[in-house]
């Protein structure tokens, strides 16, 4: 198998209607400066909320950690809407939500995003994503972890 290139910034290329396989993204989010603002059962909650409301994009499993989220998502429809519109919009709407204590400064701009290119792909990053508060010490096994869950199943298929 090729190897592929390793980028320190995602390519942003055009998400394609693949047929008969699944478009699913994997994003990564941190908080502005990587401040701890995010193992508050409030934020949980305001950030299922956001995801829920901006429903032109599926969120399906996700994990949130001290200063970053991890989340798979997939386009609502096609062709999709912008995905960089759809983060800004949820990241508005957790910040206007009033549970960081502060309303500004709570995002950094961007986000990572790549988009899943196979159900092994798929698998490999749930399972990373899952052991990130074990390796992070913040729990001895990822079911002690709260703020992880899955708000739509989206199941890899393949043609």
């Amino acid at each position: 198998m090729t190897e592929l290139p390793k980028r320190s910034r995602p390519s942003r290329n055009e998400l394609l209607e693949r047929k008969g396989r699944s478009n699913i993204i994997f994003v990564t989010v941190a908080t502005h400066n990587r401040e701890p603002l995010l193992v508050d059962p409030g934020v949980h909650h305001a950030l299922r909320n956001a995801w829920k409301q901006a429903d032109h994009w599926f969120v399906g499993k996700y994990v949130i950690l001290p200063d970053h989220l991890h989340l798979f998502c997939a386009p609502a429809t096609f062709p999709p809407s912008s995905l960089r519109m759809w983060i800004r919009y949820w990241k508005r709407l957790t910040t206007q939500a009033k549970v960081f204590g502060r309303s500004k400064d709570i995002w950094q701009r961007d986000c990572w995003d790549t988009q899943i290119r196979s159900g092994r792909h798929y698998t490999e990053k749930w399972q990373y994503i899952q052991e990130n508060p074990v390796r992070a010490k913040l729990v001895q096994s990822i079911e002690d972890w709260p703020l992880t869950g899955e708000l739509t199943p989206l199941d890899w298929r393949e043609p």
